[in-house]
């Protein structure tokens, strides 16, 4: 009998309501629960430099420098129990391989994140792996979890090492880590493996949501699974993640050009992850230099003279061709991390040094713009000159000193060459050029106040950075407004350490020659010729107030008055405008109080009592405002100029200069005694 059409109709409407719910329970199941073997078919979510080759290899990132990639599973996952929010147990494995452009060069590493986002465009390619920038690092917020395989040793999160594996939570600065390595049952403990180089490894990732337990295991691939996981920590994954989570990938390449590849990868909720299929998983592209075909015998008599001749000949060539771009090796250079960089790609990238891509003459060479043929990158590249009797020392002292440091405000040094007479480095290339250009030499272009602060706050964290923040103590010695340079969004870098000493923390300088740039050389450096902390505060003092007064420190050809800018600005101050000292160009574009806040702490910095100038780490807290600066008058800052001349023996000199209560009285004297230094 057939059915009435209001019940045939309902019959339906049940059935295609059955066939979806059983449609969508099994799509969940599948999102919970899958397993690539080559990613041809899989439906990742891809983003930046990511791409799938056509055998299934997934590529985070290509060889280029500060480039970042991510793949996530398309969909995200409910991991949280809808009771109780905790959170359920998974596990994951995954094969990865990493080649950089310079193998035994450090370079940034990929992780495997949990993420409430497929998509983070705020993040840095630069040294934050690919999942954070310099403003949310440690933000709740951020609600990641990731398992981070790590070949830079970046010391501002306290990395152990350049090959690690950490946990990190909201930030870089791991919960836990361990040197990469998997324990092996012959020996009896852990053996180390290095993640950069292109072999191919395997990982293996498991919470277990009872305990709050995050376990994290390493092996080569090929090797079976180790017993004793690298890493165990206990975690709460469900303060930390969302509702709904992204799984996935991100890797970034920073200053070193690196290629992060995923061969496979498995993954489940409530069980453990499916093993992959090893002979299945794609290859990746060879990367070392590939066999030349050998060149084949000749019987015939003829041809077997003309391969005599061309060989003779393309001897003498290639000798005259290696003389040309003959380089300097010698022993001291093997313990320094900065990487050769040969003359000839060098020769090249500059057209020679041709005159047209000539940036600037700085004190102790030329500096060119060039092209490096092998990653495209654009470099600044530092010829010191010849006739300098100091040229190797300050050389090294660069190379020893910037080549191991990485800091946002300070420029990358990213690697170097020597030939005979000839001393080359390399450096990233700053867009917007050195800051004294926008200061003084082009008033069409100023900065903002905005601007100057920011950049003001940039070099103070990098001053910060070498005197406090590294594992030995940096003193500058050059600190000035021409060795700041600004990239392309305007932040400030430090560079120029060809002047930089090191010494280890508690211990003291042992410098004994003035050394500098007339205006910004503390006055004990005369007396003492020890270049310490404080002589860079006392220069950082002066950079200060050069940014605010947009004026150099020295202006011979300005009246009396404003002959030397630090006695301007505190003449300003006596007469209570201190204001007026002000760049005109900003137009009265600033915040009142905080260019006065500057201005003071300028003069601050350059008191002529070293023990009265604070230390970077306070400098940074007025900056901040974190801390107010002391209550402070004109006769505050220049009450000890007088009494610390008579110390010094200088009562002749003090009676020559009716003007000696001013702070820059001692400058003056400072530049007849470095006479007898220079």
């Amino acid at each position: 009998m057939a059915l009435p059409p209001t019940e045939y109709m309902s019959g339906r409407l049940l059935s295609k309501i059955l066939v979806l719910i059983l449609f969508t329970k099994q799509a969940a199941s599948d999102d919970h629960d899958f397993t690539y073997n080559g990613f041809q078919s899989a439906n990742l979510s891809l983003k930046g430099s990511a791409q799938v080759f056509s055998n299934g290899l997934l590529q985070l990132t290509e060889m280029s420098k500060t480039k970042k990639g991510y793949a996530f599973h398309p969909t995200p996952l409910r991991l949280k129990h809808s009771s109780d929010g905790s959170v359920l147990s998974f596990a994951t494995t995954f094969v990865f391989a990493m080649v950089g452009e310079y193998p035994d060069v450090s370079s940034n590493g990929l992780t495997f994140v949990l993420s409430p986002s497929k998509d983070l465009p705020y993040a840095a390619a630069s040294q934050y792996l690919g999942l954070f920038n310099a403003t949310n690092l440690g933000n709740e917020s951020n609600h990641l979890v990731a398992v981070e395989l790590d070949n830079n040793r970046t010391p501002e999160f306290d990395d152990i090492d350049n090959n690690h594996v950490g946990i990190d939570v909201n930030s870089l600065t791991s919960v836990n880590a361990s040197p990469a390595s998997y324990f092996s049952d012959q020996i009896g403990g852990f053996q180390n493996v290095r993640l950069l180089g292109g072999e191919r490894r395997q990982l293996w990732i498991e919470y277990d949501g009872a305990e709050a337990r995050l376990d994290v295991t390493l092996s080569p691939l090929g090797v079976p699974r180790p017993r004793v996981p690298l890493l165990s920590s206990v975690v709460n994954v469900s303060k930390i993640i969302l509702d709904h989570t992204y799984v996935g990938f991100s890797a970034s390449t920073g200053v070193i050009p690196t290629c992060h590849y995923v061969l496979g990868w498995s993954f489940k909720v409530n069980g453990q992850a499916r093993a992959l299929d090893l002979s299945q998983l794609p290859s990746f592209p060879r990367t070392g230099p590939r066999e030349k075909p050998k060149i084949l015998s000749v019987g015939l008599p003829a041809i077997g003279l003309t391969i005599l001749l061309l060989t003779i000949w393309g001897v003498v060539f290639l000798l005259r061709r290696r003389f040309k771009y003959a380089e300097l090796i010698e022993d001291w250079e093997a313990g320094y991390g900065a990487h050769r960089i040969s003359y000839k790609e060098l020769f090249l990238a500059t057209k020679g040094f041709k005159a047209s891509e000539l940036l600037g003459i700085g004190g102790f060479g030329r500096v060119y713009k060039g092209t490096l043929s092998s990653s495209r990158a654009d470099v600044a590249v530092k010829k010191v000159r010849r006739e300098s009797s100091q040229g190797l020392r300050e050389f090294i002292a660069e190379v020893v000193s910037i080549g191991r440091l990485r800091h946002r405000n300070i420029v990358n040094l990213l690697g170097y060459c020597r030939r005979r007479g000839e001393l080359l480095l390399v450096y990233e290339y700053m867009q917007h050029g050195s800051l004294d250009n926008l200061l003084f030499d082009q008033p069409s272009s100023m900065l903002s106040w905005e601007q100057r602060l920011l950049i003001i706050k940039g070099i103070a964290a990098a001053v910060f950075y070498l005197h406090e923040g590294w594992e030995q103590v940096i003193v500058h010695r050059d600190i000035k407004s021409s060795n700041v340079l600004l990239d392309v969004e305007f932040n400030g870098r430090l560079g120029d350490f060809g002047l930089s000493r090191l010494y280890d923390h508690g211990d003291h300088p042992r410098t004994t020659r003035v050394v500098g740039t007339l205006g910004y050389i503390a006055p004990e450096l005369a007396r003492t010729s020890k270049a310490s902390t404080s002589t860079d505060v006392f220069a950082f003092g002066v950079f200060l107030l050069e940014v605010a007064c947009g004026r150099r420190p020295i202006e011979p050809r300005a009246d009396s008055m404003k002959l030397t800018l630090l006695e301007w600005v505190l003449e300003c101050w006596r007469m209570g405008a201190i204001l007026e000292a002000v760049d005109p160009n900003l137009n009265y574009d600033y915040v009142a109080e905080e260019v006065e806040m500057v201005l003071k702490l300028g003069l601050l910095c350059c008191n002529c009592v070293p023990a009265a100038r604070p230390p970077m780490r306070q400098v940074m807290q007025f900056l901040d405002g974190d801390a107010p600066l002391p209550a402070l008058s004109p006769e505050d800052v220049s009450e000890g100029v007088i009494a610390l001349w008579k110390d010094e023996g200088f009562d002749q000199f003090v009676v020559s200069y009716p003007s000696l209560d001013k702070l820059y009285c001692s400058l003056r004297l400072l530049q007849l005694q470095i006479t007898g230094y220079s």
